[in-house]
């Protein structure tokens, strides 16, 4: 919401992303996806499992799918 306005119209938009993101992906896999995201950022080697693997990409790219498809849907 900060980076759209605080107002009433950009709750509900913000809602219905979070409810159409709800609907493609699971929780389990929005975890995931998140864990993923947050381990990525840990420099070097350490991070390098979280950004490269392929279940840490297949996981990535589905919260990039629901996050657009939220996009075109709410805003």
């Amino acid at each position: 919401m900060k980076a759209n306005g605080e107002n009433r119209d950009t709750l509900q938009r913000c809602s219905c992303s979070i409810d159409v993101i709800s609907s493609v992906v699971t929780y389990e896999h929005y975890v995931a996806a998140e864990t993923f995201k947050q381990m990525g950022q840990v420099p070097g080697e350490n991070g390098v499992l979280f950004r490269e693997s392929a279940p840490a990409k297949a996981a990535t790219t589905e919260l990039k799918r629901a996050q657009a498809e939220a996009d075109i849907r709410c805003f």
